[in-house]
């Protein structure tokens, strides 16, 4: 029987604190939280150790796993506490908000040969995973183009900030929405090799950014266009959409479906034919002992409890190196974005003829440069 403990119980936590308790093969020796009514609540109907203090709960509990669910900007802390302690660690994106940290991080689960994992849930989700099945088998041919958007109604008007709307706490709508996007990308293409154009715009928060537009660079001219925005009511709830054009056909997903078009020169795979071809992910998923919000959610706790009995610490489709590999691309749009535009009006009439920059100074004027 796994002893594990749970850290950080809002949303996420008491999400994770459901799931795994009803697990068969783990026990809850201990939570954490900060919140006194959350803990007295669970300690009086479960009988669960409740700590508030990190620190005191590691020297004095038995553990052989836990899992981070606190404000992102405590994860590098906690985390590198708890794999000196020789745990097991699941941790919820994002990792870590200094790519420094999590490099840390990165080494010393490598040298413990201890397994790590971050919470990035849509690569448990059927569709998405469809999605990495026909890339790797090429079904489209060349990939040329992608666009990975993600949107929903987390900041609609002017408020109070709290640990996720301010960048030193949470990161705002770049670690906490784009990273989802950005992580699937990584997951099908690598890391890129740069990123331009990026845009961090602020529609209601004061200290974060609401709205992320940019575009990763890829090796062979393969793009990626961005578009993020937690600010967007049209959608009831976060929306992730993942779509891939290339030489063969395109590929078209969300968390419900995969939609895939092949050309007559495709590469057809089993269970596929020429034109459009659709797969929900009802079709894709494997039932889960537990269903809470949705199944890669209790997927990604199975596969974490099953690769500490397998041992298996370097072989995790989710792990620290995976997340960390997000967070410096995250760290080089903060870097895009703050160098402003890379084409300066002025830039662009200098390569226009004498005779013809009036009229397009005007009309740079009209468009706002």
């Amino acid at each position: 029987m796994l002893k594990l403990a749970v850290v950080g119980l809002g949303k996420m936590g008491l999400s994770h604190y459901a799931m795994i308790n009803s697990h068969s093969r783990v026990r809850i020796e201990a939570v954490c939280d900060s919140a006194g009514y959350v803990l007295d609540v669970l300690n009086r109907y479960t009988g669960v150790r409740t700590y508030t203090d990190f620190d005191a709960m590691l020297a004095e509990v038995p553990l052989d796993a836990i899992i981070i669910a606190t404000p992102s900007s405590v994860h590098a802390r906690m985390v590198n506490a708890s794999l000196a302690k020789g745990l097991h660690v699941f941790c919820e994106k994002p990792f870590c908000l200094d790519a420094k940290d999590g490099e840390l991080a990165v080494r010393t689960a490598a040298d413990k040969r201890l397994v790590n994992q971050v919470g990035y849930h849509y690569r448990f989700v059927g569709a998405f995973q469809e999605v990495k099945r026909l890339l790797d088998a090429k079904a489209i041919g060349e990939v040329t183009h992608i666009l990975a958007e993600a949107y929903g109604p987390v900041v609609l008007k002017p408020k109070g900030s709290s640990w996720r709307t301010q960048r030193s706490e949470g990161g705002g709508c770049l670690y906490d929405y784009a990273a989802h996007p950005i992580n699937l990308v990584n997951w099908y293409f690598g890391s890129p090799l740069g990123v331009g154009g990026t845009v961090l715009n602020s529609t209601f928060s004061k200290e974060t950014d609401d709205e992320v537009f940019g575009t990763l660079y890829f090796a062979g001219g393969k793009s990626v266009q961005i578009s993020v925005n937690w600010s967007d009511e049209s959608f009831r709830k976060m929306s992730t959409k993942i779509s891939i054009w290339g030489t063969n056909g395109r590929i078209t997903a969300d968390r419900q479906e995969c939609q895939t078009y092949l050309r007559n020169n495709a590469t057809v795979p089993a269970g596929y034919q020429y034109g459009w071809n659709s797969r929900y992910t009802t079709d894709l998923t494997e039932p889960v002992w537990f269903y809470l919000r949705g199944e890669e959610y209790s997927a990604q706790l199975d596969y974490f409890v099953t690769c500490i009995e397998e041992k298996r610490a370097h072989d995790n489709v989710n792990s620290f190196q995976d997340a960390l590999e997000t967070d410096k691309v995250i760290s080089m749009m903060i870097a895009d974005a703050g160098k402003g535009a890379s084409v300066k009006s002025n830039d662009m009439l200098s390569a226009i003829p004498k005779k013809e920059q009036g009229f397009f100074s005007a009309l740079l004027t009209r468009l706002g440069f």
